[in-house]
C-alpha cells in the first residue's frame, strides 16, 4: 500500500498568499515563499501553487514566484493557473515546477491535456477540477458540475464525465476541489471524492474543506483519496504538517514520517 500524501496548497494573488471561502471573500494572508519553506522543513510531501487569478485575467502564471518557491523546497512542486499551451507548461518546468495543473483552459480545449501529457509526461500532468454540487438529473447524472475561471463560470459539464475524460486524455492525477466545501473547514466532500476515486485508476487528491485531522482521515479512508490537500488549517497555525502526519500515523494510516 502506498503512503497517503499530505499536500499544502498555496493560493497566490498578486504575489501574495491568499485564502477564500467558497472562492469568494479572498484575503491576503502572507508570503508564499516563507510558507513553502516552513511546510517543507516540517515534512510536507508535496506543494501545490495556484495563481488563482491568472485564468480569469487571461495571463500567464507568475514565473518569478514559482522560481522563488522552487528554490526553497526539495519536494514535488505542482503549479497551476493560466496554463493554456504546452509552452506555458514548459516555462513552469524551467522555473522549477515538477508538475503542472491544467484546469480552465483544458475544459475549454480538452486536447491540452493530451498535448501536455505527450510533451512533459503523464506523471507530470495534473487535471485540477473545480466542482459545484447541483441537482442530479439528465444533464448532471453525478449531481456535480464543472466550473472554471476560479469558480466564476459554470460549464454544463458533469464532473464524473469530465474526470473520466481527463484520465482518458492522459492526466496522471486528478485534483477534486469542492467549491461548496472550500475554506469552510467543515470537512471534505466525501461522496464526490469517493465517486471519482472509484471510477478512475489514477491518483485522486481531495481538496476543499479540511479543518481538523479527522477530516483528513475520513477522506483518505472513506473518501478513498490518495492524498489530502490542506490550506487554512496550516496557514493560520492551528495545525502543523508534522502534527497532522503523526496523528494519521497513530490512527493506523501509512504516511511518510520525518524522524
Amino acid at each position: 500500500m502506498l503512503s497517503k500524501r499530505i499536500i499544502a496548497c498555496l493560493d497566490v494573488r498578486d504575489g501574495k498568499l491568499a485564502k477564500s471561502v467558497r472562492f469568494v471573500d479572498t484575503k491576503d494572508i502572507g508570503d508564499p515563499v516563507s510558507k513553502a519553506k516552513e511546510y517543507y522543513e516540517d515534512g510536507l510531501d508535496e506543494l501545490v501553487f495556484y495563481d488563482i487569478t491568472a485564468s480569469s485575467e487571461e495571463r500567464n502564471t507568475m514565473l518569478d514566484v514559482v522560481s522563488n518557491v522552487a528554490e526553497q523546497v526539495y519536494i514535488p512542486l505542482s503549479v497551476g493557473g493560466g496554463i493554456r499551451t504546452v509552452d506555458d507548461a514548459n516555462r513552469l518546468l524551467w522555473a522549477g515546477a515538477e508538475k503542472i495543473n491544467v484546469n480552465s483552459a483544458a475544459v475549454k480545449r480538452p486536447a491540452l491535456i493530451a498535448e501536455c501529457a505527450h510533451s512533459i509526461g503523464t506523471q507530470n500532468t495534473v487535471l485540477s477540477m473545480d466542482i459545484l454540487k447541483v441537482e442530479m438529473g439528465r444533464e448532471f447524472p453525478s449531481g456535480y458540475e464543472i466550473v472554471i475561471n476560479g469558480g466564476r463560470t459554470p460549464m454544463g459539464i458533469d464532473a464524473l464525465v469530465w474526470a473520466l475524460k481527463g484520465e482518458e486524455l492522459g492526466a496522471g492525477e486528478l485534483v477534486v476541489n469542492s467549491i461548496d466545501a472550500d475554506g469552510t473547514r467543515e470537512g471534505y466532500e466525501i461522496n464526490l471524492t469517493r465517486m471519482i476515486a472509484e471510477a478512475v485508476s489514477i491518483p485522486v487528491i481531495a481538496s476543499g474543506g479540511a479543518g481538523k485531522p479527522e477530516h483528513l482521515y475520513e477522506v483518505l479512508t472513506e473518501g478513498k483519496a490518495d492524498a489530502a490537500l490542506v490550506a487554512s488549517m496550516v496557514h493560520f497555525g492551528e495545525y502543523t504538517v508534522s502534527g497532522l502526519k503523526k496523528w494519521l500515523h497513530d490512527k493506523g494510516l501509512k504516511v511518510r514520517l520525518r524522524y
